[in-house]
């Protein structure tokens, strides 16, 4: 059982919760990457069920209780396997940014390589070099900020020391754009999020993944 949120503190203030949360994402993922190794259609409805899930139940939810109360489930299309790619990591000019994220302070990113998304265009891969490390890789496409689009500040595809990991296939990265979810700053500005840079753009259209609702 998760210790009651105390009243009049952000979700992000409470330790259990948030430990909570990331146990359960983490526990989704390894469930995405087992079923997805045979087939990745499945194991993006099962992403999506308990995604919503999460969302609307979780004290830890970035949705507060008034959008909770009229959460319907996410905005999310059916898997589409054109989206999804397994990448070699290719070597990349290094890059250092130093990420102002409120209360987690300064965090550290390193550019590790890139990974070639077909005709899509190519997208930085980062490694966290702050306590824990893990690769995070966003996504902004050309659907960000428009009505009925993608977040304006882009997605994430993954951010592995938060749970949100789809593995390895031998010996390259997987990354399925039908996965790419919204940061809980989308939600809730009291939460901090680090955003995609030119890196990470791609300048089309992202049709899959976590849409934003009008």
């Amino acid at each position: 059982m998760i210790p009651a949120i105390v009243t009049g503190r952000h979700p992000a203030d409470e330790p259990f919760a948030v430990a909570d949360w990331r146990r359960r994402v983490a526990e989704i993922y390894a469930d995405v990457r087992r079923i997805g190794a045979d087939d990745p259609a499945s194991a993006h409805a099962v992403w999506v069920q308990r995604r919503d899930e999460l969302l609307a139940e979780h004290p830890a939810s970035p949705l507060d209780a008034a959008a909770k109360a009229a959460f319907e489930g996410l905005d999310i299309p059916h898997h589409d396997p054109a989206y999804r790619f397994e990448c070699e990591v290719l070597p990349a000019t290094a890059q250092r940014l130093d990420v102002s994220t409120g209360a987690d302070g300064v965090v550290p990113f390193e550019r590790i390589g890139t990974v070639v998304l077909g005709d899509l265009g190519t997208l930085a891969v980062w490694v966290i070099r702050g306590y824990g490390g893990g690769l995070f890789v966003p996504l902004k496409d050309a659907l960000a900020g428009t009505p009925g689009g993608t977040y304006g500040g882009g997605r994430y595809l993954l951010d592995t020391i938060k749970g949100a990991d789809l593995g390895m296939a031998q010996d390259k990265l997987v990354i399925d754009l039908n996965f790419a979810y919204n940061p809980s700053c989308a939600y809730d500005p009291a939460w901090t999020c680090p955003l995609a840079t030119r890196a990470n753009t791609l300048g089309v259209d992202v049709p899959v993944g976590e849409r934003m609702r009008p």
